[in-house]
């Protein structure tokens, strides 16, 4: 782990697990209108993080890609929250990412958001995220990744904060 500055940390995960535990981790400290927005190229770990994330949430269901039908909607039995999760790799421009409906929950109280390819909407994401690249440590090393994590907003940097507490001791 490294910390670069106080809304930004840098990790380098070496195994499928340890990013999954890594999301699980993320996914506790997640409530009502939170919005995580994962980039990075195929096969960089985004639906591997996702899956933590959802386990650690409460989702009670495994999280799968939702590459073809765009949008995943979870619930937890324990209240009415929802986790969204998104994935815009299919879209060609954010505008056609409002016909997927996201106005109706991206940053809802009742919401948790993680969208993957968020960069190819970045005019619709809200102002208040945690925005994680993920990147190959190498090319000819198909296990370890990069993940870099910038908080934007009060809220995301509490979360960045009890975040690496919680994962790192830090």
């Amino acid at each position: 782990m490294v910390l670069l500055e106080e809304h930004m940390l840098e990790f380098i995960s070496r195994s499928a697990e340890q990013t999954q535990r890594l999301g699980a981790r993320l996914g506790t400290l997640l409530q009502g209108g939170d919005v995580i927005c994962l980039q990075g190229p195929l096969g960089s770990g985004k639906t591997c993080l996702t899956q933590g994330i959802g386990r650690g949430w409460g989702a009670r269901q495994q999280l799968v890609s939702p590459s073809f039908v765009l949008v995943r909607e979870y619930a937890r039995p324990e209240d009415e929250q929802r986790l969204f999760h998104v994935d815009l790799y299919r879209i060609s421009h954010a505008e056609e990412a409002w016909t997927l409906g996201l106005d109706e929950f991206l940053g809802s109280r009742y919401a948790v958001s993680v969208i993957e390819w968020a960069g190819r909407a970045k005019s619709l994401i809200p102002d208040e995220h945690l925005w994680i690249k993920l990147g190959f440590v190498e090319p000819a090393d198909l296990t370890r990744r990069h993940l870099w994590f910038s908080a934007h907003g009060q809220r995301h940097q509490e979360l960045l904060r009890e975040f690496r507490r919680l994962a790192f001791g830090a």
